[in-house]
């Protein structure tokens, strides 16, 4: 692909005002004291109280717009890149643009590829920014994953956070090296049901919903198979990206993965051979947030000084699917 000119003007987080420890999880889920400190490495997390995720988008957004040093009237799209949607219909962006009173009408739809949705909706996006067809756009991902857990499942229950990470971008100037560089993504039907929520769409409807089929309304996963596939495709999947971004990893100042589960992610770093002081991990503090990870990352990265101008980022991920994914930018 060709590099595209484009920048990330800002970027913004909210995090619900609930904070969850890992030994209230243990409680919550009736597991031994210590378990999910021991498995999931992640210490805190945030649980919605009185937050919808259109809410937290709206706020995401605001912080975004704010750190661009711009205002909604600057903005001629809005994207929301979420696994999660607040209801059928309408999409979470339109609920977004709701809370956000906007009043300039510009064009709101949703991109869901789960875990990937941002990551998807940055590199589709980034081409309509390049030609010239939207000038200033905000991606976001607003995510609630503790309506779905099934309790009774610790490998889920103890890695899941709430929260929402948005991204302003707009064409770099002339002057400016800000690019995306490369982009990927496949998807394994092979690994099509390893994580799903079977019920609520059209093939089994919310109106079938009862006491004895409630598993099917819940998230569920199957973390050994996801990381047998996981472990089975990455390498090649990253040489191929690597090779299409013509750079290596000691070109990277940072990696930032999708923050699927500690475990998995220390795993990923060294099957990969990626420098351990390059790999940004932030779950022990958030959790896994589904699509608002990556964006969460890149807030996080340029609030800790790990991620400046001029800096060569890699976004990489995978979703249910199964699908991998990647991104290499300039910042």
């Amino acid at each position: 692909m060709q590099t595209l000119p484009v920048k990330i003007l800002g970027t913004g987080v909210y995090l619900p005002k609930t904070m969850v420890t890992a030994e209230e999880i243990d409680r919550r889920a009736c597991l031994p004291d210590g378990w999910t400190k021991k498995h999931s490495g992640v210490l805190t997390r945030h649980f919605v109280a009185d937050e919808t995720a259109s809410l937290m988008g709206a706020r995401a957004v605001e912080n975004a717009l704010a750190s661009a040093g711009l205002d909604l009237a600057d903005v001629d799209c809005l994207v929301c890149t979420s696994g999660t949607a607040e209801q059928p219909i309408p999409c979470t962006a339109a609920l977004i643009s709701e809370h956000l009173n906007a009043q300039q009408n510009f064009p709101a739809f949703d991109i869901n590829a789960t875990c990937l949705s941002f990551l998807t909706g940055l590199d589709t996006l980034s081409y309509l920014v390049a030609s010239g067809r939207y000038q200033c756009v905000v991606l976001v991902a607003s995510e609630i994953a503790s309506s779905g857990l099934d309790w009774s499942n610790p490998e889920t229950s103890s890695i899941l956070g709430d929260g929402a990470a948005a991204v302003v971008i707009g064409r770099s100037r002339k002057n400016e090296s800000s690019k995306i560089l490369a982009a990927r993504m496949a998807t394994f039907p092979r690994g099509a049901h390893l994580a799903e929520i079977r019920g609520g769409g059209s093939g089994q409807h919310a109106k079938h919903f009862a006491i004895n089929n409630r598993a099917d309304y819940l998230f569920h996963m199957d973390g050994k198979g996801i990381f047998k596939i996981a472990s089975e495709i990455l390498p090649d999947f990253a040489k191929q990206l690597l090779a299409e971004a013509k750079l290596g990893w000691a070109d990277f100042t940072i990696v930032i993965p999708h923050q699927a589960s500690l475990p998995a992610l220390r795993l990923t770093q060294r099957r990969l051979d990626i420098p351990k002081e390059k790999f940004f991990i932030f779950a022990e503090r958030v959790g896994n947030t589904i699509a608002a990870s990556l964006p969460m990352g890149i807030h996080f990265a340029v609030q800790e000084g790990r991620l400046r101008r001029g800096d060569k980022a890699l976004l990489l991920g995978t979703s249910a699917g199964f699908s991998a994914g990647g991104l290499a930018l300039e910042f």
